[in-house]
């Protein structure tokens, strides 16, 4: 296999400490100062009423939940949905042994280490098959200061035949984004977005309105009028993130569910935990609606050690969750974010080279698990590890299962 030059310096594992990481504050009546300081970091106004909602893009995603993907039926990856094709024939590049550059916003959740390890796997499909030479690596660590830097060098090498970047957050990335598209060489943006269109390919599932809306309609259709919902987010100012909430917040707003709280939780297992806790002790919670997956168990267990029954829970695809819902029996459903799509720059890389079309937006399907094919994924993925997510689409790449299970 040919090198992957990482600048990751240990990375990952500081990314999985986060996620363990404690607090020891004792439950009490009022929420601690230290407990809200987070929501209150985020702009006054959240959810629908915010900068972050837009209509139109909130009614075209809630309406592409429905509209069947162009592209092979069991290669998701490779799917599109109400695809605009691009004309990428000025672009080629004859010769393999390409340089194809990445800068990663993060590896600091097991949602983003599980992808990682699906696109190292896809690249050395490509760098077997002589496409790929040297596949270069950046990890901002979520730092937009360091990921701006990232890009920067890669711009400055001059050396890159395509440069994939997945922003650490939106605004910020922006301009970063925008000088290494003035450079001349092929843009390829995925996971979260940015506030241009000069990429050749934005690559992303339907979106962050689709998967609010999809975890609050849930909630709604299985919950009593006047019941109560916490919903727990991990951080503020990710357009993805933010739009989440914004549909969840306004299917909320159009139903007689109440929402007695919004926090962020920075994915740390021990805080949501606690959160819970508190605002089980203050009164009734019936239902948990969450941006992400990172911490779902510990929810789940506050309820337990508070001798409270099951809430109607959102939760994502990742294992541990799908095995405590499974365990416990409780009305739920696991979002998706499609992590497959961790593949699909890596081969819109290739359709570039070879001046074949690729779609402008290339929006990939977005399907959650629910009771209908629970087991089927359970059974699937029975031997991964609990932080894995378990519509990864890594099942055909010649490292499976052994690179995700020995993570």
């Amino acid at each position: 296999m040919r090198p992957i030059r990482a600048l990751l310096a240990g990375t990952a594992a500081a990314g999985l400490l986060l996620l363990t990481a404690c607090t020891t504050d004792a439950p009490t009546e009022e929420l601690p100062a230290a407990e809200t300081s987070a929501a209150e970091e985020a702009p006054a106004e959240s959810g629908a009423e915010s900068e972050w909602f837009v209509q139109a893009d909130y009614d075209k995603e809630l309406a592409q939940r429905d509209i069947e993907p162009e592209g092979p039926a069991d290669e998701p990856w490779l799917q599109a949905i109400e695809p605009e094709w691009v004309d990428t024939a000025d672009l080629a590049s004859e010769g393999g042994d390409k340089t194809l550059c990445f800068s990663n916003a993060s590896v600091s959740n097991p949602w983003r280490v599980t992808g990682w390890i699906t696109m190292q796997q896809q690249v050395e499909v490509l760098q077997e098959e002589g496409v790929i030479g040297e596949f270069r690596v950046s990890d901002a660590a979520d730092d937009d200061n360091k990921q701006i830097s990232d890009i920067q060098a890669f711009v400055e090498a001059g050396d890159c035949d395509a440069i994939i970047i997945s922003p650490s957050t939106t605004a910020t990335l922006t301009p970063a984004v925008e000088a290494a598209c003035e450079s001349g060489t092929p843009v390829i943006v995925f996971d979260r977005g940015v506030n241009t269109d000069c990429m050749v390919t934005f690559i992303h599932p339907i979106g962050g309105y689709a998967y609010g809306a999809v975890g609050a309609e849930f909630l709604v259709d299985n919950l009593e009028p006047g019941s109560t919902v916490l919903a727990l987010r991990i951080l503020p100012g990710v357009d993805v993130l933010e739009h989440r909430w914004a549909a969840a917040d306004k299917v909320f707003s159009e139903s007689d569910i109440e929402v007695v709280g919004v926090e962020f939780t920075g994915g740390d297992g021990a805080k949501i935990k606690d959160l819970v806790t508190q605002y089980l002790q203050r009164g009734e919670v019936d239902g948990i609606w969450m941006d992400a997956g990172d911490g779902s168990v510990a929810a789940v267990e506050a309820f337990e050690d508070s001798g409270k029954p099951y809430p109607v829970f959102v939760g994502e695809d990742e294992m541990s969750f799908l095995r405590k819902w499974d365990e416990t029996g409780m009305t739920a459903i696991g979002n998706v974010y499609s992590n497959f799509q961790w593949r699909t720059p890596i081969l819109a890389a290739q359709k570039i080279w070879a001046g074949e079309e690729v779609p402008s937006e290339w929006v990939l399907p977005q399907e959650p698990v629910d009771d209908s094919d629970l087991a089927e994924y359970l059974d699937a993925n029975a031997d991964m590890p609990s932080l894995h997510y378990a519509k990864f689409g890594g099942e055909d790449l010649p490292g499976y299962p052994e690179a995700w299970t020995d993570r």
